[in-house]
């Protein structure tokens, strides 16, 4: 089964780059992280330091994506992606944390990098405090009260 999981990805060369890819595949799911997960750790332990995935063909991928990303970035590897879809593009943690480097190769940003316009300066607790906290209510109805 570990064989046919790994014929599913691809490791090429572009640059310094390794880019992984996984092949025709346009939804990603827990599995497909997995694979990714497990293929770069085992590059990172060879000695990697330059990681990249090919998105040209993705077009949904699963929330926990972005934390492995950041996670890898935090085990001092660069991060790129390569042609991702539009629809990925327009996502809030692409936006915030991938900067564009030119033809469709986007690197992620390390924190001396970030956009300082989308960091708050200061954080306004005022308005948290003057929010009212709704209460529930002081009791609740039975399951068998309800009706339908």
């Amino acid at each position: 089964m570990a064989s046919k999981r790994k014929e599913r990805i691809t490791i090429n060369e572009h640059g310094q780059f390794l880019v992984l890819e996984l092949k025709g595949v346009e939804i990603w799911d827990g599995a497909d992280l997995a694979l990714l997960r497990d293929t770069l750790t085992e590059l990172i332990e060879r000695g990697c330091r330059f990681a990249g995935v090919a998105m040209a063909s993705v077009k949904y991928i699963p929330s926990g994506f972005f934390g492995m990303l950041f996670d890898w970035q935090d085990r001092g590897v660069s991060i790129r992606l390569y042609d991702p879809q539009p629809n990925v593009n327009r996502m809030l943690w692409f936006r915030q944390f991938f900067q564009h480097l030119g033809g469709g190769v986007y690197g992620m940003r390390t924190e001396s990098n970030w956009p300082t316009s989308q960091m708050p300066q200061q954080w306004d607790f005022k308005v948290w405090e003057q929010t009212p906290v709704v209460q529930p209510p002081a009791s609740k109805p039975s399951v068998t009260s309800i009706k339908r």
